[in-house]
């Protein structure tokens, strides 16, 4: 049984609102410009940015020589209490990692492919829980490079709930290909610098 909507019917739940469509087609715009679908990016290219760009925020945004990505927490980012499960909070700095390297333009599936399988992996971790995020908390993930040697290099990160700081990490990942430690791209390092 299908139910008849129309403009002065109310959305149901997970609809949009007429008067909220912004961009969608109308009498006067049969053929609106709508944002790119996501899927149609490729993996390394960044969200598009600016006005009426679609997803401005999807990878983060460089602020002060440091990363910020906005996160939110789900239902499955948690225990048994709705609070952060603390394996969450790994896969959460894990994500802020990644787009760092996308926010100073280096995908690392581009340097895979391009430098014959060459990878990063995490070699140490000091990490200090210091309070808990719950279920619907907006989170920010923090991370600024810290120092960089040869084949590996440290990132500062921070998990914040506005201004309190729940966790703080050091991060050293190491360069590899073919289970050895190899120096971390010229262009990577210059990029990561620039920011400092």
């Amino acid at each position: 049984m299908s139910e008849r909507r129309d403009a002065t019917t109310s959305p149901l739940r997970g609809e949009v609102a007429p008067e909220a469509r912004e961009g969608m087609s109308s009498a006067t715009s049969p053929n609106p410009a709508l944002p790119p679908h996501p899927g149609a990016l490729t993996r390394s290219d960044p969200p598009p940015q600016g006005e009426g760009g679609g997803y401005p925020y999807l990878s983060g945004f460089m602020q002060d020589g440091a990363h910020v990505l906005p996160i939110r927490v789900y239902y499955e980012d948690t225990d048994f209490s709705a609070r952060v499960y603390h394996a969450s909070y790994l896969r959460f700095m894990e994500r802020g990692r990644t787009e760092l390297l996308r926010a100073v333009e280096v995908a690392q599936s581009d340097l895979h492919a391009s430098m014959d399988g060459l990878a990063f992996v995490v070699r140490k971790m000091s990490i200090d829980f210091l309070g808990g995020a719950v279920m619907d908390d907006v989170l920010t993930i923090v991370t600024r490079p810290k120092e960089m040697r040869g084949a590996s290099m440290t990132l500062a990160q921070e998990i914040r709930r506005g201004d309190e700081v729940l966790v703080t990490a050091d991060v050293m990942v190491a360069a590899v290909r073919g289970g050895r430690a190899v120096r971390i791209p010229d262009e990577l390092r210059a990029a990561l610098s620039a920011g400092q």
